[in-house]
């Protein structure tokens, strides 16, 4: 497992500002005073790895704050960004009912805090609140959906287009609006990450940015893109891109 940064202060379960978007708030106010009791809180700085892939699964990760991103090792040894997770997301759930070893990495992308679990007390919960299986069984189904979702898109819409899509994602958490009416948005993940969650290669994506700035549709600086007009983005994904 990854190194782990202990915090000046140990988030207390009742006040996790995550809790309503995770799979714990179906418990009851003693089971979450069993979690408090036997978690144990981390920081995580941007490039920190939580666990690794095939790391035995001990436990799960209740991410409190923070970006994390969830990457595969490819048949060429190279870790490949497949996914994001936020806050609210239980990380290494699906390990841990298979009872498998970890299946991916998970990285911080950004300062985050998490909270570990040991699998002992995970399935002592389970055990004794069914309601708790029903959500994780309900978040791996959605999970599903959207691992689906991304493959249709990969198939049916233009490079253009998921790019697009991906900044649009991307701009509901992290950009600012100026005041001249466009969008300034810090992207959170490198070029190459970028790339790779719209499922191309790294110099196509770099091809798509020029066209984008030739087209007048944004300007890049590093990782700080201004969009000139959201309304350019939403038209890269109208059905008539679709290829």
């Amino acid at each position: 497992m990854g190194s782990r940064r202990k915090t000046g202060v140990v988030k207390n379960c009742f006040s996790c500002p995550a809790l309503d978007r995770t799979e714990w708030c179906v418990l009851s106010q003693a089971e979450l005073r069993n979690i408090d009791k036997a978690k144990s809180t981390r920081e995580y700085l941007p490039g920190d790895a939580i666990y690794h892939q095939g790391d035995p699964c001990s436990g799960v990760h209740c991410f409190a704050s923070g970006m994390v991103g969830i990457r595969k090792v490819d048949a060429d040894g190279n870790a490949i960004l497949v996914r994001l997770a936020y806050p609210g997301d239980t990380l290494g759930y699906r390990s841990l009912l298979a009872g498998e070893e970890h299946r991916d990495s998970a990285e911080a992308l950004k300062p985050s805090t998490i909270c570990f679990i040991d699998r002992a007390v995970v399935r002592s919960l389970l055990d004794a609140n069914p309601s708790l299986g029903l959500r994780f069984l309900t978040r791996a189904t959605k999970d599903l959906i959207d691992a689906e979702e991304r493959i249709l898109q990969n198939a049916t819409l233009s490079v253009r287009a998921r790019f697009a899509h991906l900044l649009l994602v991307l701009k509901e958490r992290y950009a600012t609006n100026t005041e001249d009416g466009s969008v300034v948005l810090e992207l959170p993940l490198s070029r190459q990450d970028l790339a790779a969650m719209i499922g191309i290669r790294p110099e196509t994506m770099s091809r798509t940015i020029r066209q984008f700035e030739d087209d007048g549709i944004a300007r890049f600086s590093g990782r700080i893109v201004q969009v000139t007009h959201v309304d350019s983005l939403l038209d890269e994904i109208e059905p008539e891109n679709y290829v």
